[in-house]
């Protein structure tokens, strides 16, 4: 009875935990593709090669951090539709 209770207790805190690191993860990845996106839009407005250099660079993480965004929105939607 008591490694009963105690594996359930284990087993129910390991999911909190993994649900609160999984929701501190996508909130750093929102925080993220916002923060590339201004970079971007921020140094494609300038002229110089260097602005134009800093844009195509912070072009490359905008792609896989749309997709974590994409996946977390469809979870979330998944969660409330069900």
């Amino acid at each position: 009875m008591i490694t009963t209770v105690t594996v359930s207790t284990i087993t129910a805190i390991t999911a909190m935990s993994a649900q609160g690191l999984a929701g501190v993860l996508g909130a750093a990845a929102v925080v993220m593709l916002i923060l590339f996106l201004s970079v971007k839009e921020l140094a494609g407005a300038g002229t110089s090669e260097a602005s134009g250099r800093i844009a195509s660079f912070a072009t490359l993480p905008i792609i896989p951090l749309l997709i974590a965004f994409a996946v977390i929105v469809i979870v979330k939607v998944v969660e409330i539709l069900a």
